[in-house]
């Protein structure tokens, strides 16, 4: 049986309704998407059982948590997930340790997937076990909310936006663990977000929510990319490519990503990777020029040959946003009307993508 999630809900408020209807890929992480009252949280609730929408569908995996054409509801305790809030909430009287044997214990030992030592190793908080919560971070303490989860060996684990009440030094420190689980942990993951940034690092699926309905669900590279939906409009608007380390240049940082599916490359300031090593980078649609012919002698050293696919005006009326195809690898640059004029942009005119290596986020 192929995994996937299939999740339909239809929920109804004075001021707001809920009308969504997904197929969703049962493993890695799909990120529920837009803004402040778009229905995110609520959706993630419907999962959970904690709200119960009067029409719904919900099938983990081949497990069916709600139909309410059966009248079937499994309730919020039986149902196999793991749900990590903005806050930890731990328990202050008890120490890590306590903390996370507490989640293990619910589980039979028979149905355990995920180990204390396991879990403490892929979050980095061995060194925690005996502190009490008083005496951790921000940052930490959500590191053993998240463990705590994992030790229930859940089949869905739900985030709603766990970094949302960290600030940027504590998102920074706790994004690198959250993409090791990604790697190292076959739990499907839905992840609530507005962040594009934790978005781009994490997710492999994109769902687009607005006033309680679906924008668009697909592949997050693909999603993306497309100009007809509102993140192209953005200023942190941009595209996902996942490259291959062909390179590195010790003396200078640099390291050579093959394009998917191309011949060529991007020139990316990083530390050292080992050749054949894949890393997702998002390069911005505004760090991108245009140029009717591959620059000579510049600082700029990624230079792209892209034909012009299509394009829409921005919310700024002065610019517009263009749609390029570098040999199979989707771009999108935002450029002044002015230039879109005096370069002649049409569909199907080749142009070359100029980005510099120090603007490609990682």
């Amino acid at each position: 049986m192929r995994a996937q999630l299939n999740v339909r809900l239809k929920l109804s408020y004075s001021d707001f309704s809920l009308d969504v209807d997904l197929q969703l890929p049962g493993q890695g992480v799909t990120s529920l998407f837009g803004h402040s009252g778009s229905g995110k949280t609520t959706c993630l609730r419907c999962i959970a059982g904690l709200e119960r929408a009067h029409e719904a569908y919900v099938e983990v995996n081949g497990q069916v948590w709600q139909d309410s054409v059966r009248k079937v509801f499994v309730p919020v305790h039986q149902r196999s997930l793991g749900y990590i809030f903005q806050e930890a909430s731990l328990f202050p009287h008890l120490s890590v340790r306590a903390n996370l044997e507490f989640g293990l214990r619910r589980i039979p030992r028979s149905e355990r997937r995920v180990e204390l030592v396991q879990a403490t190793h892929l979050l980095g908080i061995s060194h925690l076990l005996e502190r009490m919560p008083a005496h951790l971070s921000g940052g930490e303490r959500q590191r053993v909310g998240i463990a705590r989860a994992l030790l229930t060996s859940p089949k869905l684990l739900l985030m709603d936006e766990p970094l949302a009440a960290l600030d940027s030094q504590r998102k920074r420190e706790i994004l690198p663990y959250l993409e090791r689980l990604h790697a190292q942990l076959n739990i499907p993951v839905l992840y609530v977000s507005h962040s594009q940034e934790e978005v781009a690092r994490l997710a492999d699926h994109l769902v687009l929510l607005n006033e309680g309905k679906v924008l668009a669900s697909g592949p997050i590279a693909d999603t993306l990319a497309r100009l007809d939906l509102p993140l192209a409009q953005g200023d942190d608007a941009g595209v996902l490519i996942e490259g291959v380390v062909t390179h590195y240049d010790a003396q200078y940082q640099l390291l050579t990503l093959q394009l998917p599916g191309s011949n060529q490359s991007l020139k990316v300031a990083h530390g050292p990777l080992a050749v054949g090593q894949s890393l997702r980078i998002k390069v911005q649609a505004r760090d991108i020029s245009l140029n009717r012919d591959p620059g000579a002698h510049s600082s700029i050293l990624n230079c792209l040959q892209a034909t012009v696919v299509s394009e829409m005006p921005a919310d700024n009326q002065a610019h517009m946003l263009i749609r390029l195809d570098a040999g199979g690898t989707a771009l999108l640059a935002r450029i002044t009307r002015y230039s879109r004029d005096q370069l002649q942009l049409v569909p199907g005119h080749v142009i070359w993508a100029q980005i510099k290596s120090v603007a490609v986020l990682v």
